[in-house]
């Protein structure tokens, strides 16, 4: 039997979740060692770098991690600001990664963790093993190290959610994927924007990542003639459809929402519900027809934006017993919290490292993995998850189990809000318990891709 006592907690991903669990560990006296798989600290974050968080500075950082800055001369940005990805990336996290040294590894890739000696079947002396971490590096060449427990924070970046609305591509998906697109667009980067001046896109979504692609080419359809954008959507628009407006405590979320509402409204969007894509067809003309699972055909376009979430890569976590549930594939003790077929109102209560444990002790999947296929993350619901995880690792039950967060209200009730899957709630029927909302002026500043949000190596999510 191999001893745990003197090995690192290994951290899979160097995003805000992978880095704050670091800062966390080190705080307790405990050795960490982040495996990334990029070139530098927050791959995925710096993926949508043009993109401005609907979170300020205030929410987006961690205060583990602020300890840890403070002897460099690391001075927190203005509260009040709105960061970008990319200024999220450079002013906090890589200099947090950089503090971090020897203990953060790049061009890391995880391929597969178990227990040394014991695949998943196995019972014999398995929670006195250690775990087994295989890698590849850059260069190609294949590692193996022990870890005494695994904080997985890989996020859900890499693994975007395919056209089809039954969870598979549509038919010609990938045939026509020099045409589709899963991100949001960058329009500042001219190849990008003259991919989308002057040609007719369908966004596919119903979250806060088409919120911000329909803002953002509403914006250049306002200077550039023939741009046009078609809003499909799973489900029909209701009054929760463009989220909590001036009811969210997140200002700058709710006024996502009423940019894409005035998208529509201005005429520079055409929205078209309740529309399922089975089949994705060219033309003679090299464009593209989306069919729907009613036998609907839709006007030819020449573009399409997939925004219709992520979901977690499980593939190399196969060898670990985790007990996942069967819808969101996130933990089972998390999933009532944060199911959108059950939540449509208020917040998620904030959690811990019970409600992220799994049958194979030591494991924890934080950050935008531990919702699986759940919308709605923020950054702050990470920091308090891995401030929990890492007091439990450390045997400090009594810091794990309290609660150190309260988290803002979305101000969305009574249907699918901001949620992609048509089956949320009560979608075609819900309301809003807000008031009218008043249209706020954000261009397309103010805004988070959703599902990249939190920590991607990460993938995902974004602050907020």
């Amino acid at each position: 039997m191999t001893t745990t006592a003197n090995l690192p907690v290994v951290v899979i991903g160097a995003g805000p979740a992978g880095l704050a669990a670091a800062a966390h560990l080190v705080e307790r006296g405990i050795e960490p060692l982040v495996l990334e798989a990029g070139s530098s600290a927050a791959t995925a974050v710096r993926a949508w770098s043009h993109v401005r968080l609907f979170s300020t500075w205030n929410e987006l950082t961690d205060p583990a991690a602020e300890k840890l800055l403070a002897p460099t001369g690391w001075t927190k940005p203005a509260a009040e600001i709105y960061p970008t990805g990319g200024d999220w990336a450079e002013q906090y996290l890589q200099p947090l990664a950089d503090v971090l040294e020897d203990k953060v590894r790049y061009g890391a890739t995880v391929t597969g963790v178990s227990r040394l000696g014991r695949d998943r079947i196995v019972d014999a002396d398995r929670e006195q093993q250690p775990f087994t971490i295989r890698l590849t590096l850059a260069d190609g060449t294949e590692e193996r190290i022990l870890g005494r427990a695994v904080i997985d924070a890989s996020g859900t970046w890499s693994t975007p959610s395919p056209i089809g609305a039954d969870g598979l591509p549509a038919l010609g998906e990938h045939a026509a994927s020099a045409r589709i697109s899963y991100r949001i667009p960058d329009l500042k980067d001219p190849a990008v924007r003259a991919r989308y001046t002057g040609k007719r896109t369908a966004v596919i979504g119903s979250g806060a990542s088409a919120f911000t692609a329909l803002a953002t080419l509403a914006d250049l359809a306002k200077n550039e003639p023939d741009t046009h954008s078609v809003w499909i959507l799973r489900r029909g628009i209701s009054g929760s459809t463009f989220g909590g407006g001036s009811a969210d405590q997140l200002p700058a979320r709710g006024a996502l929402g009423l940019a894409a509402k005035a998208a529509v409204d201005d005429g520079y969007a055409d929205a078209v519900t309740g529309f399922r894509t089975e089949v994705i067809e060219r033309t003679d003309n090299d464009r593209l027809v989306l069919v729907g699972e009613d036998g609907r055909r839709l006007d030819p376009v020449d573009e399409v934006i997939v925004l219709t979430g992520l979901r977690p890569d499980l593939s190399f976590l196969s060898e670990l017993r985790l007990a996942q549930d069967e819808r969101l594939q996130a933990p089972v003790e998390l999933a009532p919290l944060i199911d959108p077929n059950q939540h449509s109102c208020g917040t998620v209560y904030p959690h811990g490292h019970r409600e992220l444990s799994h049958p194979e002790k030591g494991v924890y999947l934080v950050g935008m993995k531990s919702y699986g296929r759940a919308p709605t993350f923020l950054a702050m619901t990470g920091y308090e998850q891995v401030r929990s995880v890492t007091a439990a690792i450390a045997g400090d039950t009594e810091a794990a189990d309290r609660v150190e967060l309260t988290l803002p209200e979305t101000g969305v009730c009574g249907g699918a809000g901001l949620f992609d899957d048509p089956a949320a709630g009560q979608a075609d029927e819900g309301g809003c318990c807000a008031p009218a909302p008043a249209l706020v002026q954000i261009g397309t500043g103010i805004s988070v891709p959703v599902a990249a949000a939190e920590d991607t190596s990460s993938g995902g999510c974004c602050g907020s």
